[in-house]
């Protein structure tokens, strides 16, 4: 994202900030701060590339590009392609070109620049977007996906009778795809008689791999001779069937490929042995009734299907972004609030946590030795950094400097609370004070719930999506996340608690946070508001339609009616799995945990935001949960945002909707009508 200037009007708030160390920002600031991240060193280790993505108001989009630091120094904008998004960096195994995916024509490509500088080059020119793409180690070829093109009896189907679609079978399946790379043909422009030579033409053009298979891959990965692929891969790519993938070995030599792990639900690659001799996965075995909520296993396997040995036996939580080096296994898992980087011994199974100088890392990469690493991480006061580090992880050295944005802001000051529910659980969650808090005032409430259910909230300085979290803040409010039953970072058993327990456990954990800051004196009970986005959505409805302590509920993409939710859902096993059963088999347990049922007692102002084409929570559910609270008399305001799916993707919306929940609870909580400026 490349754009720093700030397009339209900016808005400032216009209330005192009863001598604040710092300034206000204006939503359009906050949704203009720049994020960094993704970042991959080079295989030698010298040099690091990342992603910056920033926000384009005048052109109503985010925009992603590619900035580089060589050497240590300090970093500087590799790529520049406004209206493009430049992402998904890749090194050449010589760590002298980088490779990544841009649209600059009619579909997403893979270019090339070279790290010493200079313009890209547009690689391939294929008819479909290249989704992903990885180099072979010899630097020699690139493997790449994209999504078979289209049926010549499908042109013509749409040709004689227009446009109908079956429900689950209209998609294209994902093929695998070789192109050779050699940079002086590349950087050489072709010979007069080359232009129509359809030999040396189809030499520069990729070709297919298993293109006659019926099943669509979905990762990849060169083993390190440059001899096989590893592939995970399922029978279409809808998105409930996920957990039917498997993986399999691609042979390029003998053109085949053989299935080396096909359990009954979920089987997932994640690396490489160094030696080439084993992979290790992610697994959810035959758990296909469960697996939305329980954490998957973790295998190592030989390539020839023996020794396949479960590690990290003991350990409570779900890892990301394995990477298996020399000096062992790596990934990432939560730890309540904090994601620290783990290390899996690959021959004895075990797991430890890696001391660093963040709470909370989100991705890395390793240099070919495995001695060096870039990661990206935030800290409780900070927004997100590159870093550079050897593996001990102790000798640090950060690339970014995005917290400089904010330096003179008036920020968010969190701390981790917990709590006892109605049942006895624990509970955590973030409670986020103004900078001048008083501990001698009760303050105004306003409870955000996260998505997920298996995700988390964590501190963090600036907090937004479409919640003007440090604008109310700065108003003199708290701000509460909880991390309600269902979180990721607290364990298996923890994120069970809300099985057949939707809406009724998740409002305990709520409510019972709203009650322990009343006993504590902080609170005004008289001003406590409430909201969430998608699951927080459905929670907020819920509570709309079971409580009557808050003084005004947004609901964000909810779920009103688990029966209206489960026949529109793409995520039919999403329901399945946490209800456990059908609305055929079990009505009452979708009646208890819907919040249509209990419409009758809802009191509470409560304002609707929804995408026009969510597939996720589909939009009848807005429309149910409006309509019910309109014929009870209650204040309802739907708002439908225009052509946008599960989330607000766009700067332009997400100001809007930001400005909605500032005006609706504006009026509740502190009693003002406000207009929408223009």
């Amino acid at each position: 994202m490349i754009k720093t200037c700030f397009f339209g009007i900016l808005v400032f708030m216009a209330f005192p900030l009863n001598a604040q160390t710092g300034t206000n920002p204006s939503f359009e600031e906050v949704f203009s701060l720049q994020s960094a991240g993704e970042p991959v060193i080079s295989p030698d280790g010298n040099h690091v590339v990342f992603q910056v993505s920033s926000t384009d108001w005048k052109n109503n989009q985010y925009d992603t590009e590619l900035w580089i630091s060589k050497n240590g120094d300090e970093p500087f904008q590799l790529t520049n392609s406004p209206g493009n998004n430049s992402y998904n960096p890749k090194w050449s195994p010589d760590s002298k070109w980088i490779a990544f995916i841009s649209k600059r024509g009619e579909k997403n490509q893979i270019q090339i620049i070279r790290a010493a500088g200079g313009e890209a080059i547009q690689l391939t020119d294929t008819d479909e977007d290249i989704s992903d793409f990885e180099w072979s180690p010899d630097g020699r070829k690139i493997a790449f996906l994209q999504p078979e093109k289209e049926k010549e009896k499908d042109k013509k189907r749409k040709e004689k009778y227009g446009g109908f679609a079956e429900d689950d079978k209209e998609f294209k399946l994902s093929r695998l795809w070789l192109i050779d790379f050699d940079p002086r043909k590349i950087l050489q422009w072709p010979l007069p008689a080359q232009l129509d030579d359809s030999v040396y033409i189809k030499s520069r053009e990729p070709v297919a791999v298993m293109d006659s298979v019926d099943f669509t891959i979905t990762d990849f990965q060169w083993s390190p001779d440059g001899e096989k692929i590893a592939f995970e891969h399922r029978p279409d790519p809808l998105v409930d069937h996920y957990f039917r993938s498997d993986i399999s070995i691609y042979d390029l030599d003998s053109e085949s490929y053989r299935i080396l792990v096909a359990n009954q639900s979920y089987d997932g690659f994640m690396d490489w042995s160094p030696d080439g001799g084993s992979i290790v996965y992610s697994t959810n075995l035959d758990d296909t009734t469960s697996n939305f909520y329980s954490n998957e296993l973790i295998f190592r396997i030989d390539i020839d299907g023996s020794n396949n040995t479960q590690l990290a036996r003991d350990f409570d939580e779900n890892l990301s972004g394995l990477r298996w080096t020399a000096g062992g296994i790596f990934g990432t898992a939560w730890q309540r609030t904090n994601r620290p980087v783990v290390r899996i011994d690959p021959d004895h199974g075990t797991i430890s946590l890696i001391e660093n100088n963040l709470p909370r890392i989100w991705s890395f990469s390793f240099s070919s030795d495995g001695k060096k690493v870039a990661y990206s991480g935030q800290s409780d006061e900070t927004l997100t950094e590159v870093y550079l580090s050897d593996i001990s992880f102790k000798r640090i050295r950060k690339v970014t400097s995005s917290s400089d944005q904010i330096a003179d802001w008036s920020c968010a000051k969190s701390e981790v609370i917990s709590w006892p529910s109605e049942d006895g659980t624990m509970i955590e969650g973030i409670l986020q004070k103004p900078v001048n808090y008083d501990p001698s005032r009760k303050y105004p409430l306003l409870v955000i719930i996260h998505g997920g259910p298996a995700g988390i909230s964590v501190p963090s300085p600036v907090s937004s999506y479409v919640y003007p979290v440090v604008q109310w803040l700065n108003r003199g409010a708290l701000v509460l996340m909880p991390n309600y039953r269902g979180s990721a970072g607290y364990g298996e058993k923890f994120r069970s608690l809300n099985v057949k327990n939707l809406g009724v456990g998740d409002a305990w954990d709520v409510l019972s946070g709203v009650r322990h800051l009343e006993d504590l004196g902080m609170i005004d009970m008289d001003s406590v508001g409430c909201m969430g986005w998608s699951q927080g959505g459905y929670i907020s409805a819920f509570l709309t339609t079971n409580t009557k302590i808050f003084k005004a509920i947004s609901v964000g993409a909810g779920i009103s009616d688990w029966m209206t939710y489960y026949v529109n859902t793409d995520i039919h096993p999403f329901t399945r799995q946490y209800l456990k059963a059908t609305p055929w088999a079990d009505r009452e347990i979708y009646e208890r945990t819907s919040p249509m049922t209990n419409i009758r007692n809802a009191s509470t102002p409560t304002l609707i935001q929804h995408g026009e084409y969510d597939r996720r929570v589909p939009i009848a559910n807005a429309y149910e949960l409006n309509q019910g609270l309109k014929d009870m008399g209650v204040e309802s305001r739907l708002i439908v945002y225009k052509e946008f799916g599960h989330g607000i993707s766009k700067p332009k919306e997400r100001l809007a909707a930001t400005w909605h929940n500032w005006q609706w609870f504006g009026k509740y909580i502190w009693g003002e009508e406000i207009d929408l400026p223009y």
